[in-house]
């Protein structure tokens, strides 16, 4: 019987800045907005063989109980700026943001992504994002005038606009001849007609290495994973378990027949965080120390309150959860939230998971809020991260460490060289652009770089 090949293990890298997944606090802890820290992560992930780095956005800042919340993402310089100040310190790793696709017109981000993409010699990515959330709209022209169900339809559309500029270039527009003095031929318009856009333009670029940057996707309802089977090149998960990751990757996974994609044509990369230790007692004891930093007290009571829809201030984090019901008519946060399910329902099974573990406030919303993690010795978080991926449940991780800027260095340090033994990791980059890498075709555009074709 012929045995199942390895799958080759696939890593980014993500800058944490600030907020609850952090300790921002910690003395090792440096600057969340210095280019060198942005610099000391992308160097680390670069020598460590990583596909890419990535980039979160934060579009405005919640307001909790009527003040900026100050445990939220804050201090974030632009997307752009930063990946392409990386571009020019880095030589391989990929360069990933995430973008608004509810905020940003189809011209715009063609022309900027594929700037990136151009001046990093094809190494970026565009996280697709949608937001119909009207206090984050309140920041832009269109408000939040975009509908739950419409926000997806949108994307689409910004996505297939975006495609049909970096794709509006023929073959042999960029001419280049200065015995003739001709640099480009006549470059056709695009026109782009949906519910969303009314579009006639000229792009401004030739096709850039990749000829479309790699598209990413974070969407998890069903119309998300609907958008990611059809649109993307790689998902970005919050899936835990090794059974939910595995019931996930099934299901996107078999969702790319419909739209004519074979099964390597998208990967799947859920989010998680690790800690090291010289053993396994010592690793399981700074993780449960890291998360009653990241959850302090006064983070867990806020976290509460957002379910809650009330001032519960007067309560012990370190006591039993409120005997009252939550107000489902008060917005007492403004802003993105991780609850938008119905407050009564997910308080219900709050008290169940309390009771059932005898477990406090902060105790419970240490659980609650917990990401995959990966916790043990460095061989130990190798065996972890490879048999998830050999299981399928993953075909990669996106690493969260939570220092910034020195939380990957141990992990490149010591857990690559151990899943290099294990031969499921690359021992050196084989390819010049992210989607080398990742394993994934050049898009079947007639005018991409003769380079990029043959790399």
């Amino acid at each position: 019987m012929t045995s199942k090949p390895r799958k080759q293990v696939h890593l980014a890298a993500h800058f944490p800045g600030v907020n609850n997944t952090t300790v921002w606090a910690a003395p090792a802890s440096k600057s969340q907005v210095d280019f060198a820290s942005f610099e000391h992560l992308a160097r680390t992930a670069e020598r460590g063989l990583f596909d890419f780095f990535f980039l979160a956005e934060g579009l405005r800042l919640r307001e909790h109980r009527g003040r900026i919340h100050d445990l939220d993402v804050v201090g974030r310089p632009d997307t752009f700026t930063v990946l392409n100040a990386v571009a020019a310190v880095t030589e391989r790793l990929g360069l990933a943001g995430t973008i608004n696709s509810t905020y940003n017109e189809p011209f715009e981000l063609a022309r900027q992504f594929a700037s990136l993409d151009h001046l990093s010699g094809g190494r970026a990515a565009w996280n697709v994002v949608t937001s119909s959330d009207a206090f984050t709209g309140e920041n832009f022209r269109r408000g939040g005038y975009l509908e739950h169900s419409e926000r997806y339809r949108r994307a689409a559309e910004v996505v297939e606009a975006t495609r049909a500029l970096w794709d509006s270039w023929p073959a042999d527009a960029l001419v280049v001849d200065r015995e003739r003095g001709v640099f480009t031929e006549q470059v056709p318009g695009t026109a782009f007609h949906s519910s969303q856009f009314d579009i006639d333009a000229t792009f401004v670029l030739p096709p850039s290495p990749q000829g479309h940057p790699v598209l990413l996707q974070a969407g998890d309802s069903d119309e998300g994973r609907e958008f990611g089977a059809q649109a993307a090149d790689a998902i970005f998960t919050a899936h835990g378990t090794l059974e939910a990751g595995q019931k996930f990757y099934a299901d996107i996974k078999g969702r790319l027949a419909k739209y004519g994609r074979t099964h390597d044509e998208l990967l799947v990369f859920p989010a998680a965080t690790f800690v090291l230790g010289d053993t396994e007692a010592e690793a399981h004891e700074r993780a449960r120390e890291i998360r009653y930093q990241q959850v302090s007290p006064q983070t867990a009571i806020a976290f509460l309150e957002q379910v809650w829809g009330r001032d519960l201030s007067g309560y012990d984090p370190d006591g039993p959860l409120p005997d009252i019901e939550p107000d489902a008519t008060t917005e007492i946060t403004r802003g993105r939230v991780r609850h938008a399910k119905d407050p009564l329902a997910v308080a219900k099974a709050w008290r169940e998971q309390a009771e059932a573990g005898k477990l406090t406030i902060r105790e419970l919303i240490i659980e609650v809020t917990s990401r995959q993690q990966f916790i043990g010795t460095a061989v130990q978080i190798a065996e972890q991260i490879d048999h998830y991926v050999q299981s399928d449940a993953a075909d990669g991780f996106i690493l969260v460490p939570h220092l910034t800027p020195a939380g990957l260095d141990e992990f490149v340090d010591t857990v690559v060289p151990e899943l290099q033994e294990r031969g499921s990791f690359r021992t050196a980059y084989t390819g010049t652009t992210l989607r080398d890498h990742l394993g994934l075709r050049h898009p079947h555009h007639p005018a991409i770089a003769e380079g990029a074709r043959a790399s």
